[in-house]
């Protein structure tokens, strides 16, 4: 079966695009009716007993992979239960190994997969394409059931379309309060990217400082068009008169915690747990949805809500094994061959960071290494420009210590006259310009400099070096967050690849952890 969406991985919420999403919302609605009596159910079962769907859970879960589990025996296909904590994986197999194998065992595949280790469906996605490719076989598909605290594409699906039944399927303008541990919790990072379903959308952002939203996920939203407000309390948001009608609360995900917040967990619980008294000042449009579960001891919404109409929870919970049925079929084939709207389109890149520059004519050019003149080879110049001397110094360190420049030369911070600032000088003489590849390393390491080449006295070629729009494949590469499938650790074949964002961040392209230009080479 071959459609808009077949074999499509679903790594995070934009790998749909608005869309995209909105297609699955109305199927959604189609298969609720349908389910009511009102339709044919078979024009939405796969029915397809040679596809395999594997439920790849590496973390617990209950909701997630019983709704997922019985929307693969409602398409009836063959449906696997991979038992991550008997696995291969004791013996220390590595995630592509393992799908590898798993993949030859059906005619095509779905892999649901739920893992602490984050980005992990995007690189299945690409090496398993290739590998798939290689040996004849369909592009198997991944689906990300919950990954660390990046993102939860399929529990964001359903808690959209949860909130246009509110709403009454009008997409025109959306007021949400997102409530909880908004730093960990990945429900409330997926809304980022899944609330562009919506034309105008305003957020209220409500947590202590500690569990506050990361703030490239608050950027990201105003770059959006987003409008923001943050609170620290329900005490301070309840002060205030304009109420969301839409509240999504969020657990404290204190096993993700480290000590020094798990001894501040009652301060923090309390400032965002629905209490009795707080009723009052509730406006009575509101509804509160949570992902769930519930802590059954300190619930983020206590109990005594279940009978009063801010209960849309239940319903929300429900409503995930519809929309996951809706997902299997579209990366299974079964939809979309009507599909007509825009698509979500991988980014494209083009290697424009290397600039040559004019060079004023001189035959004394002003780089020395020592007491002489540089007679012949290369200077690397404006090294972190304007910083302060001791940032600079570390800018030549690390410049000298990624390119593998163990060589004779110099280098010193100087005073730049011009500007009336500080700079970087590194002075090699008899070397060569680089290769594209250390180009690339220096201008990540740090964009902004120029490079010289030095022949009989003069400089015969200047470049300004700018912020590549993609690094990888370098070495020394790695990203510091520890959660990512990309990490040593984790002894995958992967390579560390990084996108230019528009703030000049590189971003991970597995896990979106930002970094600063300095941040993505390994300590060595």
């Amino acid at each position: 079966m071959n459609s808009a969406f077949s074999g499509r991985t679903i790594q995070v919420v934009r790998d749909l695009h608005p869309d995209e999403q909105w297609y699955l919302y109305a199927k959604t609605r189609e298969l609720k009716q349908a389910m009511r009596g009102e339709g044919n159910l078979d024009s939405f079962r796969l029915n397809e007993p040679d596809l395999g769907m594997y439920l790849f859970f590496m973390e617990d879960s209950t909701r997630t992979k019983e709704s997922f589990r019985n929307a693969g025996k409602f398409h009836g296909i063959k449906l696997n239960d991979f038992d991550a904590k008997n696995s291969s994986f004791q013996k220390k197999e590595s995630i592509t190994d393992t799908i590898k194998m798993l993949t030859g065992y059906s005619a095509r595949s779905i892999f649901v997969v739920r893992s602490r280790i984050e980005g992990t469906c995007r690189w299945l996605e690409s090496s398993l394409s290739e590998y798939a490719a290689k040996i004849g076989a369909p592009r198997p598909a991944f689906i990300n059931a919950g990954d660390g605290r990046h993102e939860h594409p399929t529990q964001e699906f359903l808690d959209e379309f949860s909130f246009l039944e509110q709403l009454e399927w009008n997409r025109d303008h959306i007021h949400i309060a997102l409530v909880g541990d908004l730093f960990h919790g990945r429900t409330v990072h997926s809304k980022v990217d899944g609330l562009e379903v919506f034309h105008n959308v305003e957020v209220d952002l409500i947590a202590p400082e500690e569990l506050a939203m990361p703030e490239h996920y608050i950027r990201t939203m105003e770059s959006k068009g987003f409008r923001i407000r943050i609170f620290e309390s329900l005490d301070e948001y309840l002060a205030q008169k304009r109420q969301a009608p839409v509240w999504y609360f969020t657990r404290l995900q204190l096993e993700r915690m480290g000590d020094k917040l798990l001894n501040k967990a009652e301060r923090l619980r309390r400032a965002v747990s629905f209490r009795e008294d707080h009723l009052e000042k509730l406006d009575e449009r509101v509804r509160f949805y949570h992902p769930l579960p519930r802590h059954s001891e300190t619930p983020t919404i206590p109990t005594f809500l279940d009978r009063l109409p801010v209960n849309r929870w239940d319903e929300q919970s429900m409503n995930g094994y519809l929309t996951r049925i809706i997902e299997l079929a579209m990366v299974g084939g079964k939809l979309g061959h009507n599909y007509e709207g825009e698509q979500a389109r991988p980014a494209e890149y083009t290697d424009d960071f290397i600039l040559e520059s004019t060079r004023a004519n001189s035959s004394k050019p002003e780089f020395k290494v020592g007491i002489k003149p540089v007679d012949r080879g290369i200077v690397i110049d404006h090294i972190a420009k304007g910083q302060s001397p001791e940032e600079i110094w570390e800018h030549i360190t690390k410049i000298r210590r990624v390119l593998d420049l163990n060589t004779m030369g110099s280098h010193g911070v100087f005073p730049s006259f011009r500007e009336g600032s500080y700079k970087g000088i590194i002075s090699l003489p008899d070397h060569r310009l680089p290769g594209e590849k250390k180009l690339k390393m220096l201008s990540a390491v740090s964009p902004g400099v120029t490079l010289n080449l030095v022949e009989n006295h003069e400089v015969v070629k200047k470049f300004r070096l700018t912020t590549p729009p993609r690094v990888y494949r370098l070495p020394g590469l790695c990203c510091k967050n520890e959660a990512c499938v990309s990490r040593p650790e984790y002894h995958e074949p992967i390579y560390s690849d990084f996108i230019r964002s528009a703030e000049n961040q590189f971003i991970c392209a597995y896990c979106e952890t930002p970094h600063g230009f300095n941040e993505i080479w390994q300590d060595q």
